[in-house]
């Protein structure tokens, strides 16, 4: 299994990133929060990652912290919560949020996440309580990893408008258009990048806990 790569950050958008590591390009689905602590491009990055090998597809993922990777391990044990559920989770909540909401039993955080709902919350919240003592230890700081900062990104040279971009990236995690364009218009401000703009909009639809 491939558990870590480091190499050059060849190219990231939001939900994949493509590492350069030995001569070979691996791509990486990645979930919103990994996509924020990443370098910019051309920089060296270390993601945490787990291999899924199915019938019809192999697909990586990768993770800015060993503890995102091993909750991500954790939540496709649980049943009816597949690697793409499981990624949106860790899209809207960081492993330190999810563990918080698990931990105060608050289900309602966990419903405003795209693809949840009351049922698989409440599944979540009986099946998780009992499995996150098994991260105990691994709380380290993000960018200690990934060595970037949250606004540290800026838009790509040409790129297209930036909140076209973030809407259309929400869309993508599973929120409906409604739900993105009303979000990204909230907190819109001139100047902002879809990497702000996306951020800032998925902490106001699921205020940390």
């Amino acid at each position: 299994m491939i558990g870590r790569i480091r190499g050059m950050l060849i190219e990231k958008s939001p939900g994949q990133a493509l590492v350069e590591c030995a001569g070979l390009g691996y791509e990486t689905d990645i979930p919103y929060t990994t996509f924020f602590n990443l370098p910019e491009v051309g920089q060296e990055v270390t993601l945490h990652t787990h291999f899924v090998v199915r019938e019809d597809a192999q697909s990586l993922f990768g993770f800015a912290s060993r503890l995102d990777r091993d909750l991500f391990r954790l939540l496709i044990k649980v049943n009816g919560v597949g690697p793409k559920l499981a990624v949106g989770i860790l899209s809207g909540l960081d492993a330190r949020q999810f563990i918080r909401c698990i931990e105060a039993r608050d289900a309602n955080s966990l419903v405003k996440l795209p693809g949840i709902g009351k049922k698989t919350a409440e599944r979540l919240l009986i099946e998780m309580t009992d499995r996150i003592g098994q991260l105990e230890g691994q709380f380290v700081p993000l960018a200690s990893e990934s060595g970037a900062a949250l606004d540290t990104a800026v838009p790509a040279a040409g790129a297209d408008d930036p909140r076209e971009e973030a809407e259309a990236a929400l869309i993508a995690l599973g929120y409906k258009p409604q739900e993105a364009s009303k979000a990204i218009g909230k907190i819109a401000e001139p100047d902002m990048s879809r990497e702000t703009l996306i951020r800032l909009a998925l902490k106001s639809m699921i205020p940390a806990g």
